[in-house]
């Protein structure tokens, strides 16, 4: 029997638990890599998506890091490293969603090729299969860069969710010899969970008939073609492989009974101790439920697996409990454990609610539960009289459910018994799973594990119940599990010890030790059909590679270090740093005056940003100042005033507030601004100062800010992109409490992206910025806070992502949590999202009870009508970015993307951030009295039935921070004619009147400077342009002089 050189292993579930077939590939992993060792490569789907560690995966830069490299240039998104599971094979998690916006052109292809019908598939359809695409790719780019085409390669696809890739690796590179492994037909499953009968009239079934008829066309047809076109084709049970005949019309050449790794089970030393306390604890969940102190002697039994109510026989276990609940002879108590996970918000705060006597955790939208519905209506009613309790736990456990807070085989160990009367169950885990743990189990002959233990042993042995099940003896089967009930509740803890060691005996056949075999087998089949194939290969792709030559080069560029220099400022100059790292001073005509002051002319050179003028003043200047009586008189006098402003404290009972925007237009020097919408945020954090009102605002910190147009000798338009050093700015790193640099983590698809946290003081306000412009990430991720509305439109979402999500993550990270939050513009609107699933995750809400907290604490101004204004994003963009949101918001994905869509369920439209905001904000409001007008037209589809003039959408006419715009004249006049606090007393129109006592004569003179200093600096900056476009210098001076300013 030939054994592959390599072997590649794909499957949706490797390091992603969701179903058995998880438990098939990790526990035979061991015995794989016995024989194989680091041939052996597990590809899995890069679907983590939290920040903290994965629980699954560890990455391992090291492993094939020169191939990884090749791989991204060749479009395939990798992570190597090794998969935490017995053996720690190989793993390599695929990023798939890059091909989401190819999809189109992908299907196409292998419409074109095979005929696959992939035009009613929807999003649980596309991504396995993208993802079973870039697995054939990436099997494909890895064999081919280490000229591994000679060798004997396999390629084992798991399920339809990765056909695709077979049939690419069929295709392209027909030399790897490839299993397929379907471990369920979609047919057969599809026909089963409609409540059909499937084996009574399997012989009458067309599969494609049959998969149009119930809309499963897409994965049948990926299923089938794989199959068909497999050098081998596998299923895990005979009962399966006549489905594979039927619905695919070939047989199956292996059958591949599915095993155990039983090094999980605890050693004998420590069972019954483990055993003991999950009985302890499952005692006293039931008792607390029930409000009844059950014995230590009651019956603990469950099932388990996929709420798929029939399939999995749900519906006739929870009958039999009621039928043997009303038998008067009920031998004992007994508590049936229904662990199925469900849609649930988490935990039940008190198991002694009466009214929820049955769950562990919240349901939602309980009342059209089948599980609970069927429990009542059986009369199972957990009263003090039931002598049968039924508890249905909902939750995946995981060891942190909050209620048994232990892993599922943690509390399988202190069952008595286990019930799985499955109607369609290709193989079954779960009863396997019982036996290895000592419990004994109940199951059907339409299970593949029950039908091949009816065939390993001839006659009936202690510890396993296999009842006969066809399609018209469900009554037959309930009574048969009341009975196998009924008799495990006569027998006390030693009477079942014959049982559970029998149980133990029949796990022991399971073991892959003994049934690796099987797949040896596969594989040699595959490597032997695919031998064929090797001539056809070469004569279509031989690719000859030139030999290779590499040279010793000496590196002689140098090495660079960051290295932060404090600079070395005299000790009665310290204040000038503080003052120069509060933007204050930007607004403030002394605080201005003094930094001029120092040196006029490089003042002008330094763009009037103090912070680089004390970088490059030389020391002895420095020196000079210190001992300048005069200098240090107005520095007292200055930072006096600044001390006195920042003592004053915010007005009790005052809400929080944060304020979200793209760009703060506080100062030229900060360049993250391009216009309107951050003069008016960097005004508003400045009026906020002034009148101490609690804000925070957020915001990105831009490498390049926004771009600087010049207009070259041409005449043609020229975007220059200054680069920021960010030393020479008013900004500081937010550090914890042990020094280190505060950041927060999004996952995006691949990787992690980082985002330092920058901290910019407006006076009393402080202002976060987020930056990802440095070591931690990726080159590409690095270019995410390059440019203010930089790049395509892939990279605004992720801006957007950065400024909603990341900014939310931010303020929790410095421990703020405020009462409003204000999105200026729907580049923030994701803000929302994050707040939403702060609410559900750790507040345990449902989605409706979320939505209403976060409206009620959300405002959104909206500041124009034109499109261009309101970014929306295709939803091909949208799956490959934030496609996990719905799962953690307990919503669907079509849910999900309604809120941002003007019209519901419209498939083509595109999400909108001004829709999603309008949606979860309470108060809307535009920038004009007009602009609300307008804004209540532009909306007004959102809510029918209502009039225009009904709805919440109202206007804040944009005002200016009137320090920083007046000129220091101007200042000096206001603060003479209206009194020094005339800016925090706007409002007051008694003190305008005064105005009117002001001479003419005076206001004109004013004008006439401001108006001279205008058209001085328009003929210098008309000097400096025509010089760089070599204009005709006798024509600029006409212009130059015909700007007059008297005119």
């Amino acid at each position: 029997m030939r054994k592959p050189d390599y072997l590649f292993e794909v499957s949706w579930e490797v390091c992603n638990k969701v179903g058995g077939i998880h438990t098939v590939i990790s526990t035979k992993a061991l015995n794989v890599v016995k024989e194989l060792t680091d041939h052996y490569i597990t590809i899995g789907p890069d679907v983590w998506r939290e920040s903290k560690e994965h629980p699954e995966f560890e990455e391992d830069s090291m492993l094939f890091s020169d191939w990884r490299e090749h791989a991204a240039r060749e479009g395939l998104r990798v992570r190597i490293g090794r998969w935490k599971i017995a053996g720690r094979p190989i793993a390599v998690v695929l990023d798939f969603t890059t091909f989401i916006q190819q999809k189109d052109e992908i299907f196409k292809n292998l419409w074109e090729t095979y005929k696959l019908d992939s035009i009613s598939g929807h999003w649980d359809y596309i991504e396995p299969a993208l993802f079973g695409y870039a697995a054939g790719k990436a099997i494909e780019s890895f064999s081919r860069y280490y000229d591994l085409e000679k060798k004997n390669l396999a390629a084992h696809f798991h399920e339809w969710q990765t056909g695709a890739g077979l049939l690419y690796l069929e295709k392209y590179q027909p030399t790897v010899g490839t299993v397929f492994t379907t471990h369920a037909t979609t047919v057969g499953r599809s026909i089963a969970g409609n409540g059909l009968s499937l084996y009574s009239q399997m012989e009458h079934l067309n599969g494609d008939q049959k998969a149009r008829e119930l809309n499963v066309i897409a994965k049948h047809s990926l299923e089938k073609l794989a199959g068909t076109h497999a050098d081998a084709f596998t299923t895990v049970s005979e009962l399966t492989a006549r489905e594979c005949l039927r619905f695919h019309e070939r047989e199956v050449d292996e059958v591949l009974p599915n095993g155990f790794e039983d090094r999980f089970v605890p050693e004998a030393s420590v069972f019954e101790e483990r055993r003991a306390s999950a009985r302890a604890k499952m005692l006293e969940v039931a008792s607390a439920l029930t409000g009844d102190p059950l014995p230590e002697d009651t019956l603990l039994m469950a099932t388990s697996g996929r709420y798929e109510f029939r399939n999995k026989g749900i519906d006739l276990f929870i009958d039999s409990l009621g039928d043997l609940n009303r038998d008067k002879d009920c031998p004992g108590k007994a508590v049936a454990f229904l662990l199925i996970p469900a849609n649930h918000y988490g935990p039940c705060k008190d198991l002694q609610d009466p009214s929820q006597n049955h769950l562990t955790h919240n349901l939602h939208y309980e009342e059209h539960d089948q599980i609970l519905n069927r429990i009542k209506s059986k009369g199972l009613n957990n009263s003090p009289d039931d002598k049968v309790k039924v508890i249905f736990v909902p939750s995946y456990l995981n060891g942190n459910d909050g209620i048994f807070n232990l892993a599922y085989y943690d509390v399988l160990i202190g069952l008595d018994l286990t019930v799985f009367p499955s109607y369609y169950e290709p193989w079954g885990y779960t009863p396997l799973e019982s036996l290895a743990f000592s419990v004994p189990t109940v199951t059907t002959t339409l299970t593949g594990f029950g039908l091949w233990v009816n065939n390993e042993y001839k006659k009936e042995v202690p510890g396993i119940t296999v009842i006969p099940r066809d399609d018209f003896n469900d009554e037959e089967v309930v009574k048969r599990i009341s009975q196998a009930i009924a008799n495990s509740c006569k027998h006390g803890s030693k009477d079942r010890k014959p049982d559970r060691e029998g149980a133990h005996e029949i796990s022991r056949i399971a073991l892959w030790d003994n049934l690796i075999k099987h797949y040896w087998s596969a594989y040699d089949k595959a490597l032997k059909s695919a031998e064929g194939k090797e001539l056809v290969y070469y004569d279509k792709e031989r690719i000859e590679k030139l030999p290779e030559t590499e040279q010793a080069l000496v590196d002689i560029h140098p090495f660079w270090r960051r290295v932060l220099v404090q600079q070395n400022i005299p000790e009665k100059l310290k204040a000038l740093d503080e003052l120069s790292h509060n933007l204050w001073w930007s607004w403030t005509q002394d605080a201005i005056d003094l930094f001029a002051s120092i040196d006029p002319e490089m003042w002008t050179e330094v763009n009037e940003n103090p912070v680089e003028l004390l970088e490059q003043l030389p020391y002895d200047t420095l020196k000079k100042l210190e001992t300048d009586k005069s200098f240090i008189q107005k520095l007292q006098k200055v930072y006096g005033d600044f001390q006195t402003y920042m003592a004053e404290k915010p007005k009790d009972g005052l809400p929080g507030i944060s304020y979200f925007s793209m760009e703060y237009g506080i100062h030229n020097s900060l360049k993250t601004f391009s216009g309107g919408l951050g003069l008016l945020a960097g005004d508003y954090l400045k009026e906020a100062s002034d009148f101490n009102i609690p804000l925070v605002g957020v915001g990105l910190l831009y490498r390049y800010g926004y771009f600087r147009q010049v207009i070259s000798a041409g005449g043609e338009q020229v975007a220059l992109s200054d680069a920021q050093d960010f030393s020479r700015l008013p900004v500081t790193p937010v550090r914890d409490e042990h020094g280190n640099w505060k950041d927060v983590h999004i996952v995006l698809p691949g990787r992690t992206v980082f985002a330092r946290i920058w901290r910019v003081q407006v006076g009393r306000i402080p202002l976060y910025l987020l930056d990802t412009d440095y070591e931690a990430n990726q080159e590409g991720d690095r270019g995410i806070t390059h440019n203010l509305y930089g790049g395509d439109n892939e990279n605004r979402l992720k801006q957007e992502i950065l400024l909603g999500i990341g900014g939310i993550r931010a303020l929790r990270s410095i421990g703020l949590d405020t009462d409003l939050y204000h999105c200026n513009e729907g580049h923030a609107a994701f803000t929302s999202l994050e707040r939403l699933r702060e609410y559900i995750q750790t507040g345990n809400m449902t989605f409706p009870e979320a939505v209403e907290l976060v409206r009620a604490s959300s405002l959104f101004t909206t500041h124009t009508p034109v499109p261009a204004g309101h970014d929306s994003f295709d939803e091909d963009l949208l799956r490959t970015y934030v496609a996990h949101y719905p799962e953690r918001l307990k919503i669907t994905w079509n849910q999900f993307m309604n809120l941002g869509r003007f019209h519901p369920n419209y498939k083509n439209e595109k999400f909108s951030m001004s829709i999603l905001a309008v949606r979860l904000s309470q108060e809307v409001n535009g920038v004009s009295k007009l602009h609300g007008e307008v804004s209540k037209e532009m909306f007004t589809g959102l809510w029918p039935g209502y009039m225009t003039d009904e709805l919440h959408i109202g206007y804040v006419t944009n005002g200016v921070h009137l320090p920083t715009w007046l000129g220091p004249d101007w200042k000096k006049l206001y603060e003479k004619t209206f009194g020094a606090d005339c800016f925090l007393r706007q409002e007051d129109r008694e003190m305008w009147e005064r105005i009117k006592q002001v001479p003419e004569k005076e206001i004109w003179e004013l004008k006439s400077q401001e108006r001279e200093g205008l058209i001085n600096h328009i003929k210098e900056r008309l000097s400096v342009a025509s010089t760089r476009m070599m204009d005709n210098p006798g024509q600029m001076l006409e212009i130059s002089t015909a700007l007059n300013k008297d005119a």
